[in-house]
């Protein structure tokens, strides 16, 4: 269902965007707090640099904040709508939710965020390879 080359991929996988090749986290997993926010500097694969420019990942704050609502609503609507909850119940499970999954948010607008910025190429990795290669032989 997911393949390369879809942005979705590297959305949910936090591949590079550009050749959906390698994480661009330092630590895959997002639960591992202390390391949540470092990202290679750049793709070893393809070159591409993930901060584009200083301050680059601010932006994903607003991304942040509809990701954020989109699981308060699942929450809502599992909680009250399907289980029947009380508003207070329905309320307390949308804190936890919030809490539970705010690393997963983090990663996931950063991945969205980057994503806006840099497209899937094809021969990203080729030629990137191409050039280290030129760069050592010439």
């Amino acid at each position: 269902m997911l393949k390369k080359g879809n942005k979705l991929y590297s959305i949910l996988t936090g591949s590079c965007p550009k050749c959906h090749e390698e994480s661009m986290y330092e630590d895959t997993n997002p639960y591992h707090l202390g390391k949540i926010f470092d990202m290679h500097e750049r793709c070893s694969t393809c070159g591409t640099k993930y901060k584009i420019e200083p301050s680059f990942f601010y932006g994903a704050m607003y991304v942040s904040y509809g990701v954020g609502i989109a699981f308060a609503v699942a929450a809502f609507v599992i909680s009250f709508l399907f289980i029947g909850a009380s508003l207070t119940t329905t309320f307390i499970a949308i804190v936890i939710t919030m809490i539970v999954f705010m690393p997963l948010i983090i990663r996931l607008s950063r991945n969205i965020w980057i994503n806006f910025f840099i497209g899937y190429d094809v021969n990203a990795a080729a030629n990137h390879h191409k050039r280290v290669s030129d760069n050592i032989s010439g």
